[in-house]
């Protein structure tokens, strides 16, 4: 009987194996999904014993799983089913551009967060954003040479409003938490995604708000120095800066960049992903309705 569970496992595991790869499922879903039928139908036996009633009832409940349909809505993933966005081969969206300047020094993040929240259709400004970022109130030192500061994806670092005072940035984690309030259960927090996958907002009509450097090509390692913080070392460079995504072609990127006040600035794409990737991948957008 034992043998039998395991012949049970084995066939419906390749048939349901089948069937997602000609679904185009993703890897890790038809190989969860694999796993979770061998381990119910090997796991039955262990369960409920020997019994050709049991067996029966184990063969309709794959068979049940192998023709229902796989929605997005299903136990291994959750939310609605997604539309499948075609992916262009350029596009420019037409995002009004705002200057951080002159009353956000270094208020660049913040600045592309208030181009996608509009874009999205809330009200608001930069000058709100920055008043509600989260700040991080670990002050900076210096003992024997050693920098401790905070980290910027704790908090923004430093006076964001004049140049006169020690400051950096913040990251993607306090911009997805402030964007989140305007836009609850809308925001995705892209960072670690590989660069391709930010051309798929972009083809829906989606501004992606990144970070990158001001040279918007990777920079070498004498621009960036280290702080001691309560999460831990991190490498920052005061190049870092913000701007949103509204873009792409084969050859460039475009973006609106908060430092000039420009829309649809366009720059190597070569060279921006590089610069991408050196700050650490960071990227947020907003879901459609």
């Amino acid at each position: 009987m034992f043998l039998l569970y395991l012949t049970i496992a084995f066939s419906s595991s390749l048939t349901l194996f089948l069937v997602l790869w000609l679904r185009r499922k993703t890897p890790v879903r038809f190989v969860s999904m694999v796993f979770l039928v061998f381990l119910a139908a090997a796991g039955a036996f262990l369960a409920d014993g020997t019994g050709s009633i049991k067996v029966a009832k184990a063969v309709d409940t794959v068979k049940s799983w192998i023709s229902s349909p796989l929605d997005e809505g299903s136990f291994l993933e959750s939310g609605s089913q997604s539309p499948v966005i075609k992916l262009e081969e350029s596009i420019q969206l037409d995002v009004p551009a705002v200057s951080q300047l002159p009353e956000l020094a270094r208020g660049c993040e913040v600045t592309s967060l208030s181009m996608l929240l509009k874009h999205a259709g809330v009200k608001v400004d930069k000058l709100e954003l920055a008043d509600q970022i989260y700040k991080n109130p670990e002050q900076r030192t210096v003992v024997g040479g050693v920098i401790h500061y905070g980290h910027p994806n704790e908090g923004f670092i430093g006076n964001m409003y004049t140049h006169g005072e020690h400051g950096l940035g913040v990251y993607h984690k306090p911009i997805a938490d402030l964007a989140g309030k305007f836009l609850p259960g809308r925001i995705r927090d892209l960072t670690g995604a590989d660069f391709d996958e930010l051309k798929i907002p972009l083809s829906d009509g989606r501004p992606v708000w990144i970070i990158t450097n001001t040279r918007y090509k990777k920079l070498d390692s004498s621009e960036f120095e280290k702080w001691h913080t309560p999460q831990g070392e991190v490498m920052v460079t005061y190049r870092e800066h913000s701007v949103l995504l509204t873009g792409y072609d084969s050859k460039y990127v475009y973006f609106n960049d908060p430092l000039t006040g420009q829309k649809n600035k366009k720059a190597p794409i070569a060279d921006f992903k590089e610069a991408w990737v050196q700050m650490g991948r960071q990227a947020v957008t907003y879901l459609p309705l």
